[in-house]
């Protein structure tokens, strides 16, 4: 499973990131929203890893079960 760690900035923005997936790292007005648009990223991410052939981090792995 993928953990989304979310703080606030000195500003007042949040900000979401997932340290398994380098680059998913994402900013909201909100808590909800920088962790909403972590989720997001980390997912484009994971497709963009998997269309291209490269290896999906472990915790990532767990998202799909086969049927």
């Amino acid at each position: 499973m993928l953990r989304i760690e979310v703080e606030q900035e000195e500003d007042g923005r949040w900000i979401g990131e997932v340290a398994a997936l380098p680059g998913a790292l994402a900013y909201g007005t909100t808590e909800s929203e920088a962790r909403s648009r972590a989720a997001a990223l980390a997912c484009r991410i994971i497709a963009d890893l998997i269309e291209h052939g490269e290896p999906v981090p472990d915790e990532a792995r767990d998202l799909f079960a086969p049927a």
